[in-house]
């Protein structure tokens, strides 16, 4: 049989490098957030065609207004002709104040003439107040918070026999570990946090958590046939005869996933693209956080607090 908890220590060091990869990448890049958690404003112009520089285009914006903004590329179906896209480009200026209608007009006329619009061409602008982006970063963490301190209690219950404190801590550290991974990604290759990243991540908490608990529940069966065995070797059989399971669990859902990003990357759908990017990265680190991270640690907190125990016993005459 595959020694899994064995080796649990190499799995510790190959967390431990992402993760702080990722710590290397928040100092070195910082925390880049999108327009919604900034505030500013986002603009949006029917361009021509798909083929034009964004690099030109925020460089327009600094020289005409002098901010500084992030641009992307985006297709729609155009309503009228649902045989073509519409080429869209967005534009999201962060500032803590909106533009007015002078810088409005300043900008959107430039894009006219560096780029060729057309005069009837559809422009969409939507002002975005700072307070909405805190709104949105506060519940994000109080509905983070509160879904991990509920798992932690239904696995404190529901894992009674393997003592089910350790047991949910445990899981919620894999599930940090799951997040953290997930931010270094971000942090690495400066990709904006926003709302798509916290569905994402509420989302990878909820996979990554059923993924830790099939493994628990064979825990919790091997615990009552096989009560000599020693807890490493009852974790470890447990985790081995729920493998193929999880990964093949995983593997498909993957398929999707990454069907849907390509799909989106393809046909510049920003927001699916958004929103598929960190669960792939989440799942498969919750794959890998609920088979190598979550029950080698619990084993290392079990056999801690046996040797404590024995330790902590009078030696006999």
């Amino acid at each position: 049989m595959i020694d899994l908890i064995g080796k649990k220590y190499y799995f510790f060091a190959l967390s431990g490098l992402l993760i702080l990869a990722g710590f290397v990448g928040l100092l070195v890049n910082g925390v880049k957030l999108d327009i919604q958690f900034q505030g500013g404003t986002r603009m949006s112009v029917q361009m021509p065609s798909n083929d034009y520089d964004t690099n030109k285009a925020v460089d327009l914006v600094k020289e005409t207004i002098g901010k500084t903004a992030t641009v992307m590329k985006s297709q729609t179906y155009n309503a009228n002709d649902t045989a073509s896209k519409l080429n869209i480009m967005v534009l999201d200026i962060a500032s803590s104040d909106t533009l007015d209608q002078d810088q409005r007009s300043k900008l959107l006329t430039a894009i006219r003439s560096e780029f060729n619009v057309k005069e009837d061409a559809e422009v969409n602008v939507n002002s975005i107040a700072p307070f909405i982006g805190n709104e949105i970063k506060t519940k994000a963490l109080y509905a983070i918070f509160w879904s991990s301190l509920i798992i932690v209690l239904y696995v404190w219950w529901r894992f009674k026999i393997m003592s089910g404190l350790s047991a949910g801590v445990m899981a919620i550290v894999a599930l940090l570990h799951d997040i953290l991974i997930m931010c270094s990604v971000y942090f690495i290759f400066k990709i904006p946090l926003n709302d798509s990243f916290v569905a994402a991540v509420l989302t990878v908490i909820g996979y990554s958590m059923n993924d830790t608990i099939i493994i628990y529940d064979r825990i919790r069966e091997n615990s009552n046939l096989l009560r000599k065995v020693p807890i490493g070797e009852l974790v470890n059989k447990s985790v081995v005869q729920t493998l193929n399971r999880s990964i093949n669990t995983v593997v498909t859902v993957l398929i999707c996933i990454v069907t849907l990003f390509i799909f989106a990357s393809y046909n510049n759908i920003t927001s699916v693209k958004e929103f598929t990017l960190p669960l792939i990265v989440g799942i498969s680190s919750g794959m890998y956080s609920s088979i190598f991270v979550a029950s080698s640690l619990y084993v290392v907190w079990k056999e801690r607090g046996a040797r404590k125990k024995i330790s902590g016993k009078p030696a006999r005459a």
